[in-house]
């Protein structure tokens, strides 16, 4: 049984979709009250790094969400979810006041035939809402835009064909053409960090890694709280939204101009510099900074913002206040407001552990549901009291985290 629904799932793919990338380019503007996508341009790219076998994301993660309909058959032929940094500045004081616009970018298996492309944002009730629609028919080749951002690539580590492995591609930020040797030894050690770390450690040979070589005029990064600014070929910055680690770009359709030269599902930008920092986004994109002592730490914790849709289990007076509206359940799977706790962790929780769960020596090392997270102080909770998802105190993702990082392994990989 196993077999023929396995066979009957890359003849799906095999139907559908040519073993290209279909990427479509748009400017995502707004405020905190209102959202407007404006199309900008069709990519057709060399490679596709997803799976044959998963083309519908059953976990339903993001606050966005793309599907793909076959014009022909009405049929639901791929989807995925995803997060932006635009969503992100919506929840800021910032976006009360005016509006700004983003670079975003869909990645989808190049369509055989005719198809609708659709994406939706999650409403306050954490419901999936219709927001911009547009055709795609591949005969009609010509407005079909080139990437002529052509880089070398180095093979970090590979297991397999792309189609059955989680493929990681490394972007170089602040690197200057002096320093490839220093790159690639960066993407080694950082990427052997990740595999010392369980789970990633008994899922080695599920990934595939590689590095795209693009130098950069100047080292380093932007850091306005200094007044540096770095002519790097990404455009990173630290201080984004307004925190001085929070380093990210919005040239965002470059970042997917250079990962284009190799197949990928998740990309890294890796920062040439000490100063400690770094950023993710759920199937958007991860940042680490690679010479800081705090440097593969920082790595792990980012890629599981990223790959896995992990949150960040701390939280602090001075947070994103609108993050997590009251009285809805999160859609990320580490934290809860205990609204729908039954469809969380709660199965993983012993019966004699109280929820909330103290903050006590007497529930180190329990799974319960603990106080402060998603940023908040209060209404928001953790499975464990620690974890690498709140600091960097331990070694170890707590078992909610790490289920949530194996599922999307074996999704990616199957």
């Amino acid at each position: 049984m196993i077999s023929l629904i396995a066979t009957f799932a890359f003849a799906q793919f095999d139907n559908y979709f040519e073993n290209h990338t279909l990427r479509m380019d748009y400017i995502h503007s707004g405020n905190s009250g209102q959202e407007f996508y404006a199309f900008k341009q069709f990519k057709k790219e060399k490679y596709w790094g997803g799976s044959h076998k998963n083309l519908l994301e059953t976990f339903e993660y993001g606050k966005y969400f793309v599907k793909v309909f076959d014009i022909e058959s009405g049929n639901l032929i791929y989807s995925r979810g995803y997060g932006s940094l635009f969503h992100e500045w919506s929840t800021t004081d910032e976006a009360k006041k005016f509006s700004k616009a983003f670079e975003e970018t869909v990645v989808v298996p190049f369509p055989k035939n005719k198809v609708v492309i659709k994406l939706y944002s999650r409403n306050k009730e954490m419901k999936f809402d219709e927001k911009f629609s547009i055709e795609f028919d591949p005969v009609k080749t010509a407005y079909l835009k080139k990437n002529d951002a052509e880089y070398p690539v180095v093979d970090i580590h590979i297991s397999g064909s792309p189609d059955k492995k989680v493929d990681m591609v490394i972007l170089p930020e602040g690197y200057t053409k002096e320093e490839l040797g220093k790159f690639i030894n960066d993407c080694h050690v950082l990427v052997n960090e990740l595999f010392a770390y369980s789970p990633y450690d008994k899922h080695k040979n599920e990934f595939n890694v590689k590095a795209v070589w693009a130098p950069s005029e100047e080292e380093g990064s932007d850091n306005p709280r200094k007044n540096i600014e770095v002519n790097t070929v990404l455009n990173t910055s630290f201080n984004t939204l307004y925190s001085d680690r929070y380093c990210m770009t919005l040239a965002y359709h470059k970042v997917r101009d250079m990962a284009a030269n190799a197949p990928y599902d998740q990309i890294y930008i890796l920062v040439n510099t000490d100063k400690y920092g770094g950023g993710a986004i759920y199937n958007y994109y991860s940042v680490s900074v690679s010479g800081n002592l705090k440097s593969p730490k920082v790595f792990i914790h980012e890629f599981g913002h990223a790959f896995a849709g992990l949150a960040d289990e701390y939280a602090y007076e001075d947070s994103f206040e609108n993050m997590y509206a009251k009285g809805v359940e999160p859609w990320e799977p580490n934290i809860t407001t205990l609204v729908d706790f039954d469809h969380k962790w709660k199965d993983m929780v012993k019966k004699d552990t109280p929820i909330p769960t103290p903050v006590t020596s007497e529930y180190n090392d329990v799974v319960g549901a603990f106080e402060g997270a998603g940023y908040l102080l209060k209404g928001v909770y953790r499975p464990k009291q620690d974890c690498l998802m709140r600091s960097f105190n331990g070694d170890e993702f707590c078992p909610v985290c790490t289920k949530a990082i194996e599922d999307m392994i074996k999704f990616y990989a199957e």
